[in-house]
């Protein structure tokens, strides 16, 4: 994938400007990271400090993760410059806002810098428990439905990226987050080859050459910005999983590998259809009882549960003559 996905637009048409350069700014340069557990959020904070610290900076960071790993939020402040007193951005003075959720995006634009703030958000809906209280079928989820056009009003520059589908398409989802920083990277005055440098020496050593070509992604989907590659106007969110009335039997895909025992979902299933196996690999003991209300999914730290729901294909000429 050499260019942006349809399913990613620019928030504004004009082309993505450095926040500041980091060589000659006076005040401290502010980058707020924000998403959920599991994103990796902090590995983005990290890895921007890092690099800053090594360009002789002063850098100052704060993160709050907490319970994340079941779904929490998390946020990460990271400031440098030539002398930073504060770990913390008071609210109206982020250059940049990076966030791996949409919902999470939407929450923290009041932190963004009025005017100049630069906004880059993964199209990533991902539905919080208390959004499934009503697990029966036919149940509305309950999240924000603001459009990235919407949005476009509320913020001087801002980019949605489906960083997370560019990411599957090159096999590997979880490299979401460094799809993002590739888009962050153009906003900074950072060589891309001293990036790289950082995120080797952050990502797992398996999966660097995933890593460096969404890196790479993300910087070519930028430059495809600034040439008005993607349509403002289409500005599409990544799919969220809707409830219907029509029948369908719940399936539960669960991959062993990334299965690490911590029972959340068995915990925390409110019908008590899962269990851990002798293996201690979570699975679906009592499929009759799952409503496929998909807070196991939802909640897994490590992606290892996927729900489906799939349903019956109709015969056409059955159910015509039904009709008659």
């Amino acid at each position: 994938m050499s260019g942006p996905s349809a399913s990613s637009s620019s928030l504004e048409a004009k082309p993505l400007r450095p926040a500041a350069s980091a060589a000659k700014a006076r005040e401290p340069l502010n980058v707020l990271i924000v998403g959920v557990g599991g994103q990796g959020v902090i590995m983005v904070s990290k890895a921007l400090a890092w690099l800053a610290q090594s360009k002789g900076y002063e850098v100052k960071q704060s993160e709050v993760h907490g319970m994340a790993k079941r779904g929490g939020t998390v946020f990460s402040h990271v400031r440098f410059g030539p002398q930073v007193w504060s770990p913390t951005i008071p609210k109206g003075e982020a250059d940049i806002l990076v966030a791996l959720e949409w919902a999470e995006g939407l929450r923290w634009l009041p932190y963004l810098k009025p005017g100049s703030g630069i906004f880059i958000c993964d199209t990533k809906r991902i539905v919080p428990p208390f959004a499934c209280l009503n697990r029966q079928p036919g149940a509305r989820l309950r999240y924000s439905r603001e459009t990235p056009a919407e949005v476009k009003a509320h913020v001087a520059e801002g980019y949605a990226i489906d960083a997370t589908q560019m990411a599957a398409e090159l096999g590997n989802e979880r490299a979401a987050n460094v799809v993002l920083i590739g888009a962050l990277s153009t906003a900074l005055d950072f060589p891309a080859e001293d990036w790289e440098k950082a995120l080797s020496s952050f990502v797992p050593k398996k999966t660097i050459q995933v890593n460096l070509d969404a890196f790479r992604l993300g910087r070519s989907w930028i430059a495809d910005a600034r040439r008005g590659a993607t349509a403002a106007e289409q500005a599409p969110l990544a799919p969220m999983p809707e409830r219907s009335d029509a029948p369908y039997s719940v399936r539960l895909e669960i991959t062993p590998q990334w299965c690490k025992s911590c029972d959340i979902c068995v915990k925390l299933c409110p019908e008590r259809c899962l269990r851990l196996n002798a293996e201690r690999v979570a699975e679906l003991a009592q499929p009759e009882k799952c409503t496929g209300c998909r807070l196991c999914e939802l909640l897994c730290p490590d992606f290892a549960i996927r729900v489906h729901l799939d349903r019956p294909v109709v015969d056409a000429t059955a159910a015509q003559g039904a009709r008659l």
